[in-house]
C-alpha cells in the first residue's frame, strides 16, 4: 500500500504544529507501507521512503490584493500537485492549504481522501485579518473537502465534537488519532548554549512560552499578565512568525510595556529550531500555553516530554493532554457566547493565568512531580509507533 500525503509544510519549512505531525506521521508510516509527500516549496528526496517533492510558486504575475495571493497559490500548487501522476492508493491531506489537492485526486484518481484536521476555519474567525475574502474561499474549501472525505481524523475528542457540530459528516467517519511525540528526540537535555546564545541567566528559574504571533496562541494575553508575575523569575517569549503586520505591532507594544516594569523579560524574536526548543523547555521552570483556540496543543505534549510543568488554558485538546493536577494547572477562558474566540473579560484570564504561574513558581516540589508525571504520560499515550500503525489501518479499511 502506498500513501499521498499533501500539505503546505514539511522540512525544512516548518512554522506551526501541523507541520510538526506531518513530518513526524510521514516517517512513522514509512515503517510499515510506501510514503510519498508533496508540499509546498522545493524539497527534493526522491530515493528512499518517504520520498517527498516540493512544488514551488511563481506568483510574479499576481495583481490580486496581497491578502489573496495565499489563496490562489495553494490552488495553483494543488493543481500542480496532480498535473503530476499519482500512483497512491490513498490520499491524505493535512490542513486547508491541501485540501483542494485531496479533491482533485479523489475525483480524478479515484482513490479515498483522507484529511487529518489540525484546526477548523470558522473557529478562526481572526484568519480574515491575514486572508481578506480569501478566508470565506477556505472555509468553502474546507467544508467541501470534510463533507466529501472517505474519513476525517480528529487529533482530539474536542475536535470530532466540532467537526460534527459544523459539518455534515457522519459520526462513524470521524475516528480520533491523537497527535504525537518522538520520545527520544523530545527528553530533558543538560545542554545549555540556547540559554547563553539568548542571554537567559541560567541561576535564575524561567517562564517560558514558545509558539507563533497569532490571535489563536493568546500570546497577547500572557504578555499582559506579566505585570502580575512575583518578582524573581525570568520571562522567555520565543514567539515569531507574526500572522499580520497589526498583531506584531500589537506585540511589540505589550512586550516593551512589559520590559518597561519587570527586569529578564526576553523576547526571542524567530521560531527556533527543534534542538533549540529542547533546551529551552528543559530548562524551564513551568511552560505557559494561552491558547484560545487549540485542537490538540502540541507545545504542550513537548514541553511534557522533557519534564516540564504547564500551566495552560482549559480549551480544545489541550485538556486532553494536560492533567489538571498531576502534569499541570489548567486555566479556565470563559469565553463570550456570541464571538467563542476571545475571553469575555481578557484582563481576568491575564490574572488567572499569573496566579497559576505564581502559585506553580512558589512551589519548587510541585513544579518536579509534574514535570515527571507529565513525562510518563507522553510515553504512555503519545508515541508515534502506535499513531502510525492506527492510521495505516484507518487506511487499510478505505482502500478494501
Amino acid at each position: 500500500m502506498k500513501t499521498l500525503l499533501l500539505t503546505n509544510e514539511y522540512p525544512p519549512t516548518i512554522y506551526g504544529g501541523a507541520g510538526v505531525h506531518v513530518d513526524y506521521l510521514s516517517r512513522g508510516l514509512a515503517k510499515h507501507i510506501d510514503v510519498e509527500v508533496r508540499a509546498f516549496g522545493d524539497q527534493d528526496v526522491l530515493a528512499g521512503n518517504p520520498t517527498v517533492r516540493g512544488f514551488g510558486l511563481d506568483a510574479s504575475g499576481y495583481t490580486c490584493p496581497k491578502p489573496l495571493r495565499s489563496a490562489f497559490g495553494a490552488v495553483q500548487r494543488c493543481l500542480d500537485f496532480n498535473t503530476t501522476n499519482i500512483d497512491a492508493d490513498v490520499v491524505h491531506c493535512h490542513t486547508w492549504y491541501a485540501h483542494l489537492g485531496g479533491i482533485f485526486a479523489k475525483q480524478n484518481y479515484g482513490i479515498p481522501l483522507v484529511i487529518t484536521v489540525h484546526s477548523l476555519e470558522p473557529l478562526r474567525p481572526w484568519k480574515r485579518e491575514q486572508l481578506g475574502g480569501g478566508y470565506d474561499f477556505t472555509c468553502w474549501i474546507e467544508r467541501t473537502a470534510l463533507e466529501m472525505a472517505d474519513a476525517v481524523i480528529a487529533v482530539s475528542e474536542g475536535t470530532r465534537d466540532d467537526i460534527l457540530r459544523l459539518f455534515n459528516v457522519a459520526p462513524e467517519r470521524v475516528p480520533i488519532i491523537y497527535n504525537g511525540i518522538d520520545l527520544e528526540e523530545y527528553r530533558r537535555t543538560e545542554a545549555r548554549g540556547a540559554l547563553e546564545r539568548f542571554g537567559i541567566d541560567a541561576r535564575q528559574p524561567y517562564v517560558l512560552f514558545v509558539g507563533r504571533i497569532a490571535r489563536q496562541k493568546g500570546i497577547i494575553h500572557l504578555v499582559n499578565a506579566i505585570k502580575n508575575f512575583d518578582p524573581g523569575f525570568q520571562v522567555v517569549l520565543c514567539a515569531g512568525a507574526p500572522d499580520t503586520p497589526e498583531i506584531a505591532a500589537e506585540m511589540q507594544a505589550a512586550v516593551a510595556a512589559a520590559q518597561a516594569v519587570r527586569p529578564g523579560v526576553i523576547w526571542i524574536e524567530e521560531m527556533v529550531d527543534t534542538k533549540t526548543k529542547i533546551e529551552l523547555y528543559s530548562h524551564a521552570a513551568v511552560f505557559v500555553c494561552p491558547s484560545i483556540y487549540e485542537p490538540f496543543g502540541i507545545i504542550n505534549l513537548e514541553a511534557m516530554a522533557c519534564e516540564t510543568p504547564v500551566v495552560a488554558s482549559a480549551v480544545g485538546g489541550i485538556r486532553e493532554v494536560v492533567v489538571d493536577g498531576e502534569t499541570g494547572t489548567l486555566v479556565p477562558l470563559d469565553q463570550m457566547a456570541e464571538s467563542p474566540f476571545e475571553p469575555r473579560d481578557p484582563a481576568r484570564f491575564a490574572r488567572d493565568l499569573a496566579d497559576a504561574v505564581n502559585a506553580l513558581m512558589r512551589d519548587p516540589a510541585r513544579r518536579e512531580a509534574y514535570g515527571r508525571a507529565g513525562r510518563r504520560r507522553a510515553e504512555a499515550m503519545f508515541g508515534w509507533d502506535a499513531i502510525a500503525k492506527r492510521t495505516v489501518e484507518l487506511y487499510a479499511t478505505l482502500v478494501r
